[in-house]
Parts: C-alpha cells; structure tokens; sequence
C-alpha cells in the first residue's frame, strides 16, 4: 500500500509474476476460456483462426484506414480490428468516455499491437482518466498497471502487407465498475478508435489529432448485418513521408525559459529524437527541443511553466536534468529511479523521498486552429499558427551550476512523463569565450583578406589609369 501524498510504503507483498490465481467461484459473471488450462499465454494469439461463423457487422473509422468488425455471443462481444499500420504503432477501438459525442477521457478501449521484438501480439484493457502519458496512477493507462484487470481475450492475430488483425472477446460486464465500462445490448453506444505510436513500455503514446476518432459514431453490438465496410484496407495508400524540420541549437545563453508546446508531428520530436512523442514537448526560449550548450562551473537559471496542479497529470510537467534520455522519473519504481541520475530539479523530503522541485504556472503554445505542421516546411512558419496562453501564477525558478563531473550530455525532461525533452551538450569551462575568440579571429582575417584585396583592385585601377594618362 502506497500513499501518493506522503510517498510512503504502507506495507506491500510479493506476489510471483506467473503466478495463476482464479476468481473466486461464484463471484464472476463469466467463466474465463482459460479456466482449465491456466497455463496458456493469453497475450500469444494462435497462428490460425478457428473455424467460426463469419462476421455480418462492420464499420470503417479514422479515413478508411481501421475496420471494426464484431459478434454478440452470449454474455461476450467478439470484436476484431483490422489497421494499416507500423509495426511500431498501436490500434485502439473501445467506448467513448460520454454518450453523444466521441470523448477520450473516461473511455474504455482495447490496444493492439504486434511486438516485434517477440514476434507476439498483445490486446490490453485501457482506461483513460485525462489526456496524458500514463503516469502509473492516472493518464491513459493499461488497467493491469493501476490496479485492474485485463478482461480481454486474444483469439487471433495476424500482420500482413501492412495490415494488423486482432480478434478478441470482451465480456459485456465486467467486476470493474470503475476502470471498465460495460457493454449495453439494448441500445447504441458510441465508439472512438486511434492510431499512435508505441513507447519504450510498449504502451500506448499520443496520436495526431488526425488519428483519432472526431465524428459521432454509434454501434449497437446486438446487431446483426450492420455491414457499412466498402473498401479493401490493403488497397490504401502509405501516409506522405514529410521532412522534419532542422534541429535546433541554443549556446551563449545563461536564463532560459521552459513552457510546454505541440511536438510537431511528423516534423518534430520524434524524427528528431528517434523516440515516440506523447503530442507536447518542451519548449525551450520558445523553440522546440533544442540542443542546448552549457558550461562546467557556470550557472544556469531556467524560469519553468510547466504546471503546477497535481491533480491534473496532463498539466503537471515539472522540470529536471537527469541523464535519462526518457526522463520520468517520478513514474519509476524505486529499482529504476535508481537507474538514472538527477542533476537539478529534484529533492528529498525528510523521509528521504524524491520530489520535483521547478513547475511553475502552466504556459503551453497551442494551436489557433488545428495541427497544421504538415503543413509547413519551415519551423518559424509554423510556429506563427500557434499562441502562447499561460495560467495565472508565477513561474518556478531553477538554478543550476553544472558540476565539473557532469557528464559530456545530459537531458532536460519531465518528472512526471516520458519523452518531453532533449539534449544538453556540456563542455569544458572557457569553451564559449574560445569560441568567440575564434568567431571574432575568424572575422578580423576575413576583413583583413577584404581589405587586402580591395587595396589591390584599388591599386591596379590607379595604375590603368596612370598608363592611359602617359
């Protein structure tokens, strides 16, 4: 038992990983398929599909480029994704968090992906309690990982030519009222779906805001010949490969600002980073992620609008330095807190606890209208379709003197999620004034080689113009 608000351990148990412990009898609502073989990997999808009756229900979301598929069958929905889609993404179908519209907070869909690292496909219960990177207790999260089950069944899977295919079952009720919504039979209910990228966890990410479900879309799952499906998902096209945009680069600088803003896209974080981005990322003297240069033994004064409200993951990015290159320290366990190393923008309680220590107000650079970086090829071009909106409050202050042992590249990140920041470049003290002196030497020879040469042009017209005199 853990309480977040003191950061301490109540009591805990270790239980084995594998260990196989059923439902007590007569308090579930379904009889799970695995019962009596408890020892089958639910998550290793069997390679052919059994012989079973087809489905006569389909619907295509997101453009064409996901078909949903489903069959009521007793007390379970059958329900089978199809997506053009990378390896390294995910597909995600479920319910939407409020009736009438399509609402990603407190929805309850399925992820499916293939790893490829093990060759296995996976379909995890989600719950989404705000739009944020899973935290291990809020955001969009896997339920197994706060606390609740998997109450999905893989019964097939398979990846070709582009195309992922999941099947799986679902009861339509569940014991979890909380982080699982139950499946009505009567009436329609509206569904989301979303494409995005895997993290490091091989968890879900944020998507695009043109990879997500927008319009009113309702299924009744008692239904039979809902069939609304036209086109063959292998007859659609790749997505426009788009070039990202040039790094960025700050040296010289000793006040920097930090505030929140969209990771660009397909032009931004990730391509420039090679890691998946959750949407934002920080904005550094308002550019995105840039590469910063600092000095050992100068100190470093970051004015941070991260957010400071606790209570709102998607709005609580504390700054720090770590040697992390994903960051997030205060989701890690205490064996991978470990791992990393924390430079500045961290402290200790008189429990020995670690907590942020530089949020500030909530500043971010949002869009004027919607995303449009696809759009654009320069990055300042861009930057002019968004506005800089900050809450009231005063920002956090963070001084860092960098230390003589500082390693030669470290990281400013978010505490609270993966994957927001980039790369600090640190060197030797002097570096900067010998750069300058270079800069300047540089720059006195090019206008002495100018002058020298103006001299020249200057003397051989004088002596054209003597010898036409004589």
């Amino acid at each position: 038992m853990w309480c977040v608000t003191y950061h301490h351990n109540f009591g805990h148990v270790m239980i084995p990983k594998e260990l196989d412990v059923p439902p007590a009898l007569g308090q579930t609502k379904i009889t799970p398929e695995w019962w009596y073989n408890p020892s089958v990997l639910q998550t290793q999808a069997p390679a052919v599909p059994a012989e079973e009756e087809p489905f006569t229900n389909c619907r295509e979301m997101l453009d064409e480029r996901v078909q949903v598929q489903w069959s009521l069958k007793g007390d379970v929905v059958e329900i089978q994704v199809s997506a053009r889609i990378r390896e390294d993404q995910y597909v995600a179908f479920g319910l939407s968090g409020e009736q009438g519209r399509a609402y990603m907070v407190g929805g309850d869909v399925v992820v499916a992906y293939y790893d490829a690292k093990t060759a296995t496909f996976h379909a995890d219960d989600y719950y989404m309690t705000a739009t944020a990177q899973c935290d291990g207790r809020n955001g969009v999260c896997p339920d197994q990982r706060i606390g609740g089950l998997n109450d999905v069944t893989l019964k097939y899977a398979d990846r070709r030519n582009g195309v992922t295919t999941v099947r799986y079952t679902r009861p339509l009720i569940t014991n979890d009222a909380i982080k699982d919504r139950n499946i009505p039979t009567n009436t329609e209910v509206n569904v989301i779906a979303a494409i995005g990228p895997l993290n490091s966890r091989n968890e879900a990410n944020s998507h695009s805001a043109s990879d997500k479900t927008t319009d009113d879309i309702r299924i009744n799952f008692s239904r039979r010949n809902d069939h609304q499906c036209t086109n063959s998902l292998y007859n659609t096209h790749e997505e426009e490969e788009l070039t990202p945009w040039p790094a960025q680069h700050i040296h010289d600088e000793n006040t920097l600002t930090a505030r929140i803003g969209p990771a660009g896209g397909k032009r931004g974080y990730t391509p420039l980073t090679g890691h998946p981005s959750w949407g934002i990322a920080w904005w550094i003297n308002d550019k995105l992620i840039p590469e910063i240069t600092v000095e050992r033994g100068q100190t470093y004064t970051f004015i941070v609008e991260g957010g400071n409200d606790r209570t709102n993951p998607a709005r609580f990015h504390p700054f720090y330095i770590t040697d992390s290159p994903e960051g997030g320290f205060g989701q890690r366990q205490e064996d991978g807190q470990k791992q990393q190393k924390v430079f500045a923008g961290m402290a200790l309680d008189r429990d020995g606890y670690p907590y942020p220590t530089a949020a500030g107000r909530y500043c971010e650079w949002v869009h004027q209208t919607v995303d449009r970086n696809a759009e654009f090829e320069n990055f300042e071009d861009y930057k002019k379709t968004l506005s800089l909106q900050c809450d009231q409050g005063e920002p956090a202050i963070l001084n860092w003197t960098v230390a003589m042992d500082t390693p030669n590249e470290v990281y400013y990140q978010c505490y609270t999620h993966n994957n927001l920041g980039w790369k600090i470049h640190v060197v030797d003290a002097g570096y900067h004034s010998q750069r300058n002196s270079k800069n300047l030497s540089a720059g006195a020879a090019g206008v002495g080689l100018c002058s020298g040469v103006l001299v020249l042009i200057l003397a051989s017209a004088f002596s054209a113009s003597a010898r036409t005199v004589r």
